[in-house]
């Protein structure tokens, strides 16, 4: 065991020494930071602004309907035409000009109203905008028929099922999104931290068989002790950096935020007005850290390290026995997709299999599948995956690894030694019987 350990060490110093790695490990974080804080700050600078419609109702029925909020000033436009208003918008700083012209009949309005702007309007704002339309068209449609519409509305009864586990626990439809955000996010950092640091062993063993160093050392070290020794030096400084990574982007987070004022909470997927009227911000921002503090994000964090190791393990060893077989980083290509189409299958069925049902029968066999457990499993633990699930899925994991390594070794300890020949598939499958 002291060659591996010696080889272990040796793999980490070159790799964590490198200048290269250090460069990354510190100008990545900071390069996410500052586009996540230049976002945060496009965002706050967004909310902001005002924007202005200007509105020509020729119908006279809308009078009352369109109200300023935060972020939308309505300016209504009377006594003119409907070329001048176009004209007068389009010469001002408003940002367009909403058009409603009279309509002998209300099921005919829709048809004849139009949104005039210099470009195409965001969908958030046309969607605000026709559902303060059809609001007040229903109620003029009630009345025509003559029926009371206050009286409708006060007989509407809105229906908001509260969600809760057998076990007592509460949650909602909100949570179950922040869930699914969570499980993608740590399942696609996973998918990356796979391919970026396979490739990187890879490209290890390629540069070691080119220079001809790895005749020397393979002098006096077992084949399979130089491969785990790889794998293993490699995921430890794997780890170190996306540790380092962890505690720079939370300074750096923190130092910006109080520094410069910017609010992360500014980013938001939606204006505040595809909410409807009468929601709260404020409590929309508290909903949200509250379903963030009963996801369990120390189950998460944990299993995210586990699973990571468990996953670059397996794939590194395939991808040194890669490495092995080929002369050059160009005749990778061809050895290449077997590998990633497993690790593309585990993002597309974590993403459309476990958004519709993350305890059904595909999500649970695909998140037992060593090819794509670190990924689907992942996308499951936010939802509540029971803690025998997960253990019984990392057990399966590394167990694999253990085969793998055998048949990846097998590969690694005929190809290194080869020059001058571009392996195939049927080479390497003779490889496996020396």
């Amino acid at each position: 065991m002291n060659h591996l350990q010696l080889i272990i060490k040796r793999e980490y110093l070159n790799k964590v020494r490198n200048k290269s790695f250090i460069i990354m490990t510190f100008l990545s974080p900071l390069i996410m930071v500052l586009i996540f804080t230049l976002v945060a700050y496009l965002s706050q600078l967004n909310n902001e602004a005002v924007t202005t419609i200007n509105i020509l109702d020729e119908s006279g029925l809308f009078t009352n309907s369109f109200k300023d909020s935060e972020s939308v000033n309505y300016t209504t436009l009377e006594n003119i035409s409907i070329n001048e208003a176009k004209l007068a918008t389009e010469t001002s700083e408003a940002y367009g000009l909403l058009y409603i012209p009279k309509a002998p009949v209300l099921d005919n309005l829709s048809e004849s109203i139009t949104f005039y702007s210099e470009g195409s309007p965001s969908i958030s704002m046309m969607r605000s905008i026709e559902n303060k339309i059809e609001g007040r068209v229903n109620v003029l449609k009630l009345e025509e028929s003559g029926i009371d519409a206050k009286q409708i509305e006060e007989l509407r009864i809105n229906i908001d099922a509260k969600i809760e586990t057998f076990k007592g626990k509460k949650t909602s439809k909100l949570g179950a999104g922040l869930k699914l955000i969570f499980g993608g996010i740590a399942g696609y950092l996973l998918f990356m931290f796979i391919i970026i640091y396979g490739n990187m062993i890879m490209r290890s063993v390629i540069e070691e068989k080119t220079s001809r160093i790895i005749e020397i050392i393979i002098s006096s070290v077992k084949p399979i002790k130089l491969l785990l020794g790889k794998i293993f030096g490699t995921t430890l400084a794997g780890v170190t950096q996306f540790a380092v990574w962890i505690v720079i982007i939370m300074f750096l987070s923190t130092a910006i935020s109080s520094i410069f004022g910017i609010d992360p909470s500014a980013i938001q997927s939606q204006p505040q007005e595809i909410l409807g009227e009468t929601s709260n911000s404020q409590q929309i921002i508290k909903d949200v850290l509250v379903e963030i503090n009963n996801l369990p994000i120390s189950n998460l964090i944990i299993m995210f390290i586990f699973f990571f190791i468990g996953g670059y393990l397996l794939y590194s060893s395939l991808y040194a026995a890669i490495g092995a077989a080929v002369d050059n980083e160009t005749d990778t290509q061809q050895f290449m997709l077997p590998i990633l189409m497993p690790l593309i299958l585990g993002i597309y069925v974590g993403f459309f299999t476990v958004m519709d049902n993350p305890h059904g029968i595909v999500s649970q066999v695909f998140s037992y599948i060593p090819l794509t457990s670190p990924v689907v499993m992942l996308m499951r633990i936010p939802f509540g995956v029971p803690l025998w699930q997960q253990i019984l899925s990392l057990v399966i994991l590394f167990a694999t690894f253990m085969g793998t390594v055998w048949f990846a070794s097998k590969i690694y300890r005929v190809g290194i030694l080869m020059y001058g020949k571009k392996a195939s598939y049927r080479e390497i499958i003779k490889w496996l019987k020396y």
